[in-house]
């Protein structure tokens, strides 16, 4: 099966490119990346803390049988409504140091809009040992939720 989602990584580069075409207006995308009972619902993680503003912060937690397995936390430090959200990402106890998030949201019509994520890493050699996990899955499985639970909202 394709994926929608597409993860775009040049050797050699540090960065990856994420891009998702969605049959949702660009105002429920963006709002799924911003409210956090809705990012919860998508992502499967915990929202601990989620300021979706200038300046804002936020912290996300996965846990697995009463275990945290993942916790992560960010600063947001452009927030246009509907445009962009630009932000720092630290997966908590890991080596992979913080990386750089420009999330763009595109308007293509009235019911369907698109995603592009540029992440910056520190080094291609952090970027590629992500993209050794199944980063690219994950991102389509989760992306795929979020295209079925914000279509219940329209």
């Amino acid at each position: 099966m394709e994926q929608k989602t597409k993860v775009i990584a040049e050797n050699g580069k540090q960065e990856l490119t994420i891009t998702r075409e969605f049959d949702l207006p660009v105002e429920l995308v963006f709002k799924a990346y911003s409210e956090s009972e809705l990012i919860e619902q998508w992502m499967g993680t915990k929202v601990l803390k989620l300021e979706s503003k200038k300046h804002g912060s936020y912290q996300f937690e996965t846990s697995h049988e009463g275990n945290v397995v993942f916790r992560a936390n960010g600063v947001i430090h452009e927030y246009v409504l509907n445009e962009k959200i630009t932000r720092t990402f630290e997966m908590e106890n890991t080596p992979f140091p913080v990386q750089l998030e420009y999330l763009e949201f595109e308007k293509l019509t009235e019911t369907t809009s698109r995603l592009t994520i540029l992440q910056l890493f520190k080094s291609p050699k952090f970027r590629d040992q992500l993209l050794q996990m199944p980063f690219a899955q994950g991102i389509n499985m989760a992306h795929n939720r979020l295209q079925e639970i914000i279509s219940s909202l329209k």
